[in-house]
């Protein structure tokens, strides 16, 4: 199955997992910014929510990390050797 490079000249499955990785890893560093911001208005519901958010994010960036390598030809094998 042939895939797309679209403008980048990267495949778009390629460029997509990237995305998906950079914006969930920026996410993650700023909601520690919101979980201060909670914390100071003494909203520890909030905070917790935004903790949670933060974790789903660091998740999400780690399945985008495997998911490229795997599509990189990177896989386990090769980064367990390093």
């Amino acid at each position: 199955m042939a895939s797309s490079t679209g403008n980048t000249g990267t495949q778009d499955t390629h460029y997509n997992l990237v995305s998906i990785l950079y914006h969930a890893l920026q996410g993650a560093e700023t909601y520690d910014q919101y979980i201060h911001d909670a914390e100071e208005d003494g909203n520890q519901e909030l905070a917790q929510f935004f903790r949670e958010v933060q974790q789903q994010n660091k998740q999400r960036a780690d399945k985008a990390k495997q998911l490229l390598a795997g599509e990189l030809g990177g896989g386990q094998s090769q980064s367990a050797s390093r």
